[in-house]
């Protein structure tokens, strides 16, 4: 009776660990994209806009997306190293620390959206002559 409910438990270990896994990887693709598309808002302000402030916050910004990238990549080689040989049970301590990851990321995110809104203001005041 005991082995099948280590079993159960083992199964239910190895599927949040996947679904964590899952989700973490769509977090790495969405640094990904916001590293391409930090390098053409970099051009954008370049030769465009000529803003020292917004220069900046790009350079800032990406800093962050490498710092955050590298944090996210070793919670990956984590949770594949627990995935394969580890033994604790999937818990509430678990799932927090998986939800604090996912914070910071969407912390990361909104100040993302706010920074090329920003951009995005200061292009709107350009007009074709």
């Amino acid at each position: 009776m005991e082995t099948a409910l280590s079993y159960k438990t083992d199964v239910h270990r190895k599927l949040c660990i996947r679904k964590d896994l899952i989700e973490l990887s769509q977090w790495i693709d969405i640094l990904s994209n916001i590293n391409e598309e930090v390098d053409y808002l970099k051009l954008i302000e370049k030769q465009l806009l000529k803003n020292n402030s917004i220069n900046v916050n790009l350079q800032g910004l990406r800093r962050k997306n490498t710092l955050l990238m590298g944090m996210l990549c070793k919670y990956e080689q984590e949770l594949n190293t627990e995935y394969e040989y580890g033994k604790n049970e999937y818990n509430l301590m678990r799932a927090k620390e998986h939800e604090k990851r996912r914070d910071v990321h969407a912390a990361f995110i909104q100040e993302f959206t706010l920074l090329k809104r920003e951009i995005y203001i200061l292009l709107t005041q350009y007009q074709r002559k």
